[in-house]
């Protein structure tokens, strides 16, 4: 009865986001301990930051904390920017307001005015800041970041959302960018914040979906003092926005048209992916304190809320959870795409019951137990140790206090089930930071997924996957067919494609999906981690356009491209 009473005292507090240091949680802590002892991973990773030339620090625009703006973080993206095969890194940062807006005038600002950064990968190990020469320090409190070629013209383009501005940046393939925002026809007033792209009616272009947050009001400071500043619920709820891609580097804003106009939330995390298998792609909102959404494509330019038939509204007791990153990947290992989203409750992970609904296993895959201490942000859903199984990576750090904690990763035993291996998967994921978005890629090809994390107020850091015992693995680079001379096919960046790699007498599946995780987009290359199978059999690819493409007898342990054919 102790034992039970000291576990829903810890669950409690993580819910009221007045979250504890680890060590002062002995329920949750020896739960970590039993699990962690059983643990034969070999997944481990090491800060590479120093190493790499990465010199990113974030800043919230003033010395202390003290605004719901402040508090919410940034994210970042892994791009190839320039086509050789490397993934680049973008990372924002906030910076501090004008004085005439700023939530706290008399508080002390950065001496060093701090701003966005793009690291060119050199394909060594090591990066190059071209922020300067490339034209992406825009003069805007950054919040999220997403990438897609939007213009099929070849080369990876940017939007970036924060407060008070939108800023969508054309790549000029020279290693520019040049905002086009106007141009394009993309206006979004307010705070908006994740977005993702996704062809939604199928015509060869991506369409943006931007999430905004709420109707922040810096001069509003009614709140209570152990809740430091004000918090969603203090501000009026916000719509969001969706924009169709007219395919001539223009778009138009069809958000009431669509439906998506009519509901009101206070989004956190968007993601988009095709989760019933109809062949048209959805959109998943995590809002903050606020029922979440889920619009479900109706193949005709409009959208059906259902996230409550659907069993994805709310947390796992019926409540409004503080939502962050969603991820759609097929977790369980059914064929269908699971859904995974990191809050501030006890996370949630929901498998797809192939129904058209999720059924939450939260608490039988070992979950959310682990995670109930924390407040979790950004996150990753990868074979880390290529045993052909996925794994979780999950970010965590105070909520409305600067309360540092460490980060977690589990395991996938296959089945929805996980093991926690965070106390050995390498000292870097014990120091304990106060995280908010992170982005995954294997930046330096060698098979092993790495991830960034964005510290609130401190210092970025770059895990590199060192893990030992690794399987074989394959990576699939798509492009879609549609171009600047041929306007049939799909989208350039092959974004909703449904990938199937059959290989060691199992079948796995992925969705090429644009926006994912807390503020963050990851890699857009697939990568499947392969096991102990030497070649893969067969990959089929499901272009958004119709065509089935298949590959077969793939050799394994590198990268491919895949090319709809024309």
């Amino acid at each position: 009865m102790q034992l039970r009473l000291l576990l829903v005292l810890g669950l409690t507090s993580a819910a009221m986001g007045q979250v504890r240091a680890p060590d002062a949680h002995p329920g949750a802590q020896n739960l970590r301990a039993s699990q962690t002892a059983e643990a034969k991973s070999g997944i481990r990773f090491e800060d590479a930051t120093a190493k790499a030339g990465i010199d990113f620090t974030h800043s919230f625009g003033s010395a202390k904390l003290g605004s719901l703006l402040e508090g919410t973080g940034s994210g970042c993206v892994w791009f190839d920017f320039n086509n050789d095969g490397l993934p680049d890194l973008y990372v924002l940062s906030g910076r501090p307001l004008d004085d005439s807006m700023h939530p706290h005038p008399l508080k002390e600002k950065p001496a060093i005015p701090p701003h966005n950064h793009l690291y060119r990968n050199n394909g060594d190990g090591t990066f190059t800041d071209v922020t300067e020469k490339a034209g992406l320090d825009p003069d805007m409190y950054a919040v999220a970041v997403t990438a897609a070629d939007y213009d099929n013209d070849g080369y990876e383009d940017l939007l970036v959302t924060g407060y008070g501005k939108t800023i969508l940046y054309h790549n000029n393939g020279n290693g520019t960018f040049t905002d086009v925002t106007a141009k394009a026809g993309i206006k979004v007033d307010g705070w908006a914040i994740s977005s993702t792209w996704l062809d939604y009616d199928r015509d060869g272009c991506v369409d943006l979906f931007v999430g905004r947050y709420v109707k922040f009001d810096p001069k509003y400071h009614n709140y209570y003092a152990a809740d430091n500043y004000p918090g969603p619920l203090d501000y009026e709820g916000e719509t969001n926005r969706l924009f169709h891609n007219n395919c001539d580097g223009t778009f138009t804003d069809v958000t009431d048209k669509s439906g998506i106009g009519a509901y009101i939330g206070r989004t956190m995390g968007v993601t988009a992916a095709d989760f019933d298998g109809d062949g048209w792609p959805d959109i998943y909102v995590a809002n903050d304190r606020t029922e979440n959404f889920l619009f479900h494509n109706k193949h005709d330019g409009t959208f059906e809320e259902i996230a409550n038939d659907a069993g994805v509204a709310y947390g796992q007791n019926g409540e409004a959870t503080s939502s962050m990153g969603p991820v759609f990947a097929d977790i369980t290992g059914s064929g269908l795409l699971d859904l995974w989203v990191s809050d501030a409750h006890y996370n949630r992970l929901v498998k797809n019951n192939g129904k058209g609904g999720f059924d939450d296993i939260g608490i039988a895959s070992g979950l959310s137990q682990a995670n109930a201490q924390y407040v979790s942000w950004g996150t990753g859903v990868y074979d880390f140790d290529n045993d052909g199984w996925l794994d979780i990576m999950v970010f965590h750090g105070g909520l409305i206090q600067m309360i540092p904690q460490e980060h977690s990763v589990f395991r996938g035993l296959g089945g929805g089930r996980f093991e926690d291996v965070s106390a050995t998967a390498g000292a870097a994921l014990s120091i304990k930071t106060v995280a908010r978005g992170a982005c995954f890629a294997d930046y330096d090809n060698d098979g092993k997924v790495d991830a960034f994390v964005v510290n609130l107020g401190g210092r970025g850091v770059l895990l590199h996957n060192v893990s030992t015992g690794t399987g074989h693995w394959i990576a699939i680079q798509l492009k879609g067919a549609r171009n600047g001379k041929n306007n049939v096919g799909s989208n350039r960046d092959g974004i909703g494609a449904r990938v199937e790699v059959w290989a060691g007498g199992r079948e796995q599946v992925a969705e090429r999906v644009a926006g994912s995780g807390y503020l963050s987009q990851n890699d857009g290359r697939l990568h499947f981690g392969l096991g102990a199978a030497e070649k893969v059999d067969k990959v089929v690819v499901h272009w958004p356009s119709g065509k089935e493409q298949t590959l077969e007898s793939q050799s394994v342990n590198r990268v491919i491209t895949v090319e709809e054919p024309q």
